[in-house]
This record gives structure tokens, sequence and C-alpha cells, in this order.
């Protein structure tokens, strides 16, 4: 068996370990939300059912068994791909999963894009002949970095908002609504990803490819951008599942404040009311997602590097 297709194979059966983990740790953590999801088929808390009723539903939907019993009855259903039907809403998890997911989507790759050109923006300015540049650079990649979604979306839409009135506040379904959206989401990540290729940048210019170019004349800018930035960039691309992963996770924060329909939203009201098919639903694609990309980051990686493509052949 060639080194591809054992690398091949071990990258499955961790994807598959990682959905398995993922799906076992969030089923037995919402089970330790307080609530009843009994109450939640019933119409929640405000229902007013009667023990009857309550029982009633437990029983039809498996709620009275064991929790192992559920546990192990939730992955037969995950194994023949069936992700149940929602508690609150009455309906397959998979369209109403299938309705969300595209507003989240494009709010996420929006994100990552306007991410890479602010982190490549940065790498560039901070590893720039001049102290004083430098220093500012650094500055603004860590602070990026540093700042909540929360406390952004706050600041952007009392400013972009409230205090100029450029950009709506909430979710209006036309492009302008999703500027403060995904500057939100993007800003943090930019500045992590900044950090990263800066250093891996200035490691990259010490190299000797840089320093040859350099020896034919070639422009401190030509050097960083046509040679060095290839480079540094490897590790940025090598996150860019992770980063994905984490854009989705985000825009439960976003989603809410902004009020814009999407898994994020979707999760939150989920686990609000213990509807367990909708969030076992909702982190199983996020994880799914954060896999794919992995697998896609990773071809990505050999098509930049052909260090990379030489080590792969046996």
């Amino acid at each position: 068996m060639g080194s591809a297709v054992r690398r091949t194979l071990g990258r499955l059966a961790g994807a598959l370990f990682v959905l398995w983990a993922v799906a076992t740790l969030t089923f037995f953590a919402i089970h330790l939300v307080p609530g009843d999801p009994a109450q939640a088929i019933l119409g929640g808390p405000g229902s007013q059912a009667s023990q009857e009723a309550l029982d009633r539903v437990r029983a039809d939907y498996g709620l009275d068994q064991p929790l192992l019993v559920q546990y192990f009855a939730m992955l037969g259903r995950l194994v023949t791909g069936n992700l149940g039907d929602s508690y609150a809403l009455r309906m397959p998890v998979a369209e109403l999963i299938g309705g969300q997911l595209a507003g989240t989507v494009v709010l996420a790759l929006l994100a990552l894009l306007v991410a890479w050109l602010l982190a490549i923006g940065l790498a560039l300015w901070s590893t720039a002949p001049g102290r004083v540049s430098r220093a500012v650079a650094q500055g603004v990649e860590l602070t990026a970095a540093s700042l909540p979604q929360f406390w952004l979306a706050t600041v952007l839409i009392a400013v972009f908002s409230t205090a100029l009135g450029w950009l709506p506040a909430v979710s209006t379904g036309t492009p302008t609504g999703l500027v403060l959206p995904v500057i939100t989401l993007a800003v943090p990540l930019a500045g992590f990803l900044a950090q990263l290729m800066r250093e891996h940048l200035l490691i990259a210019l010490e190299q000797p490819f840089a320093l040859s170019a350099r020896a034919r004349g070639e422009s401190a800018t030509g050097i960083r951008l046509r040679h060095a930035l290839r480079h540094a960039a490897l590790p940025g691309i090598n996150l860019s599942g992770w980063a994905v992963g984490y854009l989705i996770s985000g825009a439960v924060v976003v989603e809410t404040i902004f009020a814009r329909p999407g898994l994020g939203r979707t999760l939150l009201r989920a686990v609000e009311l213990r509807d367990v098919p909708v969030v076992l639903g909702v982190v199983l694609l996020v994880a799914l997602v954060y896999v794919v990309m992995t697998f896609v980051t990773d071809a990505l990686s050999r098509v930049a590097d052909p260090r990379l493509r030489q080590e792969a052949r046996p």
C-alpha cells in the first residue's frame, strides 16, 4: 500500500473519529442544560402541558429511556444519515439546516476573504523597512487579534449605524447589511493570521532564495511579494480549515447581535429549548465543514509548496 493511500486512510479515520467525538460530547453536554426536552416538543415551558401529555411525548420520542440507550439510538440514526426531527419546530433537522445554511456560509466565506486580505496587508506592512511602521503594524495586529466579537460588533453599530448612519445595524437582506457582520468576524481572525504570517515572512526573507533575489538587484517589495509571501502564507493556509470552523461558530454571536438569520441563531435557539436533534445537527455540520476544509487546505498547501508534493511520493 502506497504512502499516499495510507495517509488518506489515516485522514479519513481521523475525520470519522472527530465526528464521533463531537456528536458524543454535544449529546451529553446538551443534557446538562437545565430544562425538559418534552416541554420543547409541546411548545415550550409556557405551554402548561399536563403531566399525562409530557409522559406520552417522552415515551414517543424515547426520552423516558436511560441516557445511554438514547445515546446509542442517536448514533444509530446518525450512521444512517438521519438527523431526526426538531422538537420545537416539528420538521426534519436536515430541512431546517438547509434553509439556514446559505446565509451563514456566505457570511463565513466573505469574512475569510476579508480576513486574508487584511492579514496579507498587515504582514507586508509589519515587515516593511522602518521601525515606526513595524511597531504600529504589530500593534494593530495584536489589537485586532484580541478584540472580542461582541465588543467589536457593538462599536461598529455605534459608529457606523447610530452616529454616521452609513450602514444598517440589523440584517436587511441587502449587501450593505453584510458589511458590519463580515467586518466583525474578519478583524480578529485577520490579526491572528497576520501575526502568524509576519513571523514566517521574516524567516522567509532570510532564506537563500531571498538572498539570491536581493543579490540580483530585486527590490525589497518585489522579494516580499514574489518570493517570500508564498512561503509565509503556508501556515495560514493550513489553518484555514480551523478558521472556517471558527467563523461559523462565531456566527452564533454575530447573527444574534445583527439579527441575521442563519445557523448561529438557529443553534442558540435550539440550546435554549434543549432541542437536541437541532443542536447535534448544527454542531456536526460545523465539524464536517472543518474536516472537509482540512482536506482542502492540505491540497492547497501541496499546490503552493512543491516540497510537500515531493515528500508525498513513495
